[in-house]
């Protein structure tokens, strides 16, 4: 079996794209041979490009991280694959002139970034048309005391046990009433 022109040209698109290719293009023939096999009955099965793409972009990834393993460039740590050629973090904090920089503290301040009219507006209409909703939902089942659990969890920040206790309801109840009220609301919106 073989693979069209086409399907070959987004499997060499997708190893390029890939941020583990950067530094490993001597790897390339490895990578792209790794992906074909893996690949090759997916891509006589799947019609939707989009879909194939997808699939082809976990198959590439898989392949090139199997590759870098085999060949020693990559390890896996705790925080997941790490090259091996990476420094550990004590030896890059002092830098060749013997500095020491692990001491140094950068802080950062929130941007304030302004909302425009429009998203004023929009999200003016979706706080609308979530209470709309509520009112609607908890005068069809005021026993279930929506509107009252939706204020306590939302409103005042309670947890689902502080509310269980709040109106004398198990909290397994108060967490499937939350549930039924946010799928219920979300059917407003479709």
């Amino acid at each position: 079996m073989e693979l069209a022109q086409d399907k070959i040209d987004l499997i060499e698109k997708i190893i390029k794209n890939d941020r583990k290719f950067a530094n490993n293009e001597d790897l390339y023939d490895d990578f792209f041979n790794e992906t074909c096999k893996r690949s090759l009955v997916i891509v006589k099965t799947i019609t939707s490009d989009a879909t194939l793409e997808a699939y082809l972009k976990k198959i590439a990834t898989t392949s090139i991280l199997n590759v870098l393993k085999d060949s020693g460039r990559l390890r896996r740590s705790r925080a997941g694959f790490v090259p091996t050629r990476e420094l550990p973090l004590e030896e890059v904090s002092k830098s060749e002139s013997g500095i020491d920089y692990s001491g140094v503290k950068i802080s950062y301040e929130a941007a304030y970034i302004a909302n425009t009219p429009e998203d004023a507006a929009l999200q003016n209409e979706i706080i609308q048309r979530v209470a709309s909703a509520l009112k609607k939902i908890d005068s069809e089942e005021p026993e279930k005391q929506f509107l009252n659990i939706y204020k306590l969890r939302f409103e005042d920040g309670m947890t689902q046990k502080e509310i269980a206790s709040e109106l004398n309801i198990s909290q397994s109840e108060i967490s499937k009433r939350l549930f039924k009220l946010m799928e219920r609301v979300k059917q407003f919106f479709n």
